[in-house]
């Protein structure tokens, strides 16, 4: 493990270790301090922020777009906070924590028994989102995540995840689609964060006007099992509860190829998704690169990587 990694396990642990013993108004100060220095240092972060937004409000002004990344690392911290202490919420915190709508679509397709795909971009917060699932409607489930260095960090993420009621598959390795499609045969519950393709087989979309790549997972598990797919969209507003939408179903297409189905079903979790970020892009905590057009080009046959 090289310094570096010693130093980001450690900067986690102490999160995990010491900010859930916060008073939460505590954290949330400083959440938020910290949010702000980031956003004054223009990092590179800070900057791919704002030129997602940029995509995602064509019309803003170069202050509109400062002020949106201002108020994107704000939400972004939040989440962080939040997950620090999310181990220390009581069972009463965490369902007064999150409001939804339109539940309706995950509890009827789980009292059908055919199995239910959650797929959620990166708006807001997730694991509440899921710890609100395990507590409320005490419905566990499963998901993935991916490989990280130091894998001892990894191994924080999933312990993390799984005290809240999360079964956690890796993403790497070809074993994690079989588990799942297991899973939704019995009727279970699948839950994936699907904006962000981290595979070669990602599903072209045009989100936002431009060409995206996006998991084609979501789509394929619905065809091969019968499973209900919904798109999920989160959100914050000036209270301490988040709040989100649970959308109505994407039916796998009835004709076409298995290849053309998926991309169909994939341009509609992408509008979804669009739907949910268009709406509340300060709280889409996408810090990385995502359309192709900003995706550093592979080299062609023959040439030096």
């Amino acid at each position: 493990m090289t310094a570096r990694d010693r130093l980001t396990d450690a900067l986690y642990g102490l999160g995990w270790g010491t900010v859930k013993k916060l008073p939460e108004p505590v954290a949330v100060r400083l959440g938020r301090a910290i949010a702000d220095l980031a956003w004054k240092q223009r990092g590179k972060g800070v900057l791919r922020l704002e030129a997602n937004y940029a995509r995602v409000v064509p019309d803003a002004s170069p202050e509109r777009l400062a002020e949106l990344s201002r108020a994107g690392m704000r939400s972004y911290l939040r989440y962080w906070m939040e997950s620090f202490r999310l181990p220390a919420w009581s069972p009463e915190r965490v369902r007064t924590g999150f409001a939804p709508k339109d539940v309706h679509h995950l509890t009827d397709g789980l009292a059908s028994g055919r199995g239910v795909v959650l797929a959620l971009p990166h708006l807001a917060n997730w694991d509440l989102a899921g710890a609100w699932v395990t507590t409320e409607l005490r419905t566990p489930f499963t998901t993935v995540a991916e490989r990280l260095k130091p894998e001892s960090l990894y191994d924080r993420f999933v312990a993390y995840r799984e005290g809240l009621g999360m079964e956690v598959l890796p993403h790497s390795g070809g074993s994690a689609f079989g588990a799942l499609a297991r899973r939704l045969r019995a009727g279970g519950l699948v839950c994936l964060v699907a904006d962000r393709d981290l595979s070669a087989s990602g599903v072209e979309v045009k989100f936002f006007g431009e060409t995206a790549r996006m998991p084609a997972g979501p789509a394929l598990l619905a065809q091969q099992t019968g499973a209900l797919l919904l798109p999920v969209t989160l959100w914050y507003d000036d209270s301490p509860v988040m709040r989100g939408r649970v959308h109505p179903p994407i039916e796998v297409p009835e004709t076409g190829t298995r290849a053309e189905k998926t991309s169909a079903m994939t341009q509609a979790l992408a509008d979804a998704f669009a739907t949910g970020i268009a709406d509340h892009p300060e709280d889409w905590h996408m810090l990385q690169r995502l359309w192709l057009a900003d995706l550093e080009p592979r080299p062609a046959d023959g040439e030096r990587t």
